[in-house]
C-alpha cells in the first residue's frame, strides 16, 4: 500500500529524519469533526506533516514550536486535546504538561516521543499526560487515539447524532436528512457537527472560528458566513422547516423552531 507523508515538499518519507517518519495510510478513512488540537512540536517538517493530515481530516489545528509557546496557548485557548513533544527546546514536555495540569488546565495531553523507554512513558503519565505515542507510527493509530481521548472527555459517547430528522455518523462523516444523503466536503461536515452537538444554543461567529478553523483564521473575512450559505443549500434546500437559523445581531442556530 502507498505511504503518503504530506510535506511541504514531495510526497516522500525521505524528506523526514528517520525516527520522525509517519506512516500516513490510509488516513483520509478517519473522520475527526469539529474538534479543536493543540500540536507543541519543534520539528518543523514533521510538524507540517503532521498539520496536513489532521486539518485532512478535519480537525482545527494551532500548532507551538516550543513548550513555553506551547504553554502560553494551551492557556489562551479553548481546546479538544493537545498532542505534546517531549524533547523541545526552551521548555521539554515534560515539564510543560505538569505545568498545565498545577495550572488546572484539563484538556486531555497525548505526548509524542522517539524514547522508547518504559520509564520515560510512566514518567510522562505520572506528570499529568493521558496518552503516550512513540515514533515513528501510523497516523491511523494517532487519529484513533486522538478521537478516543476527546470522546472519553465527551459527554455522549455514540458517533452518530440525530435530531430534527437529520442524522449525522461520525464515523463515516454522512448525514440524511429524512433519507435523502447528503454530500459534504470536510469544512462542511466539521461546520455541521459543531451545530448538531450545540442545538438551540447561539453560537457566535467567534464561537465557530474556534472550533471549526484554527488560529490563523481571518476575523474579517466572510469565510463562515459563505461557509453556512452553501450548508444551508444542501441541509435545507427542498424541506419545508430551515435547522441552521441566524439570530440577527449574535450568530447561528441550530434549531427546528424558527425564530
Amino acid at each position: 500500500m502507498k505511504k503518503l507523508i504530506p510535506s511541504p515538499g514531495p510526497r516522500s518519507s525521505a524528506n523526514l529524519p528517520k525516527n520522525k517518519q509517519l506512516d500516513l495510510i490510509g488516513a483520509e478513512h478517519y473522520l475527526a469533526g469539529s474538534m479543536r488540537v493543540l500540536l507543541i512540536e519543534d520539528d518543523r517538517k514533521f510538524s507540517a506533516a503532521l498539520l496536513k493530515s489532521l486539518r485532512a481530516a478535519s480537525f482545527a489545528v494551532d500548532a507551538a514550536a516550543d513548550g513555553m509557546s506551547g504553554e502560553e496557548t494551551a492557556f489562551s485557548n479553548d481546546y479538544d486535546v493537545i498532542i505534546l513533544d517531549v524533547i523541545m527546546p526552551r521548555q521539554d514536555g515534560w515539564q510543560t504538561c505538569r505545568n498545565l495540569r498545577k495550572s488546572g488546565v484539563q484538556t486531555p495531553i497525548l505526548m509524542l516521543t522517539a524514547l522508547d523507554d518504559v520509564q520515560d512513558k510512566i514518567k510522562g503519565l505520572d506528570f499529568g499526560a493521558d496518552d503516550y505515542l512513540t515514533k515513528p507510527f501510523n497516523i491511523d493509530e494517532l487519529i484513533a487515539r486522538l478521537r478516543s481521548l476527546i470522546r472519553r472527555n465527551s459527554v455522549s459517547k455514540s458517533t452518530q447524532i440525530d435530531l430534527y430528522g437529520l442524522s449525522l455518523d461520525q464515523k463515516t462523516r454522512s448525514a440524511r436528512r429524512e433519507g435523502r444523503e447528503i454530500r459534504l466536503t470536510a469544512k462542511e461536515y466539521a461546520l455541521l457537527e459543531y451545530f448538531m452537538l450545540n442545538p438551540e444554543t447561539v453560537l457566535s461567529r467567534e464561537q465557530i472560528s474556534e472550533h471549526v478553523w484554527d488560529m490563523n483564521f481571518e476575523p474579517r473575512s466572510n469565510v463562515i458566513e459563505a461557509s453556512v450559505k452553501y450548508l444551508r443549500q444542501k441541509i435545507d434546500k427542498g424541506f419545508d422547516k430551515p435547522l441552521i437559523l441566524t439570530v440577527r445581531g449574535s450568530g447561528y442556530m441550530f434549531s427546528e423552531h424558527e425564530q
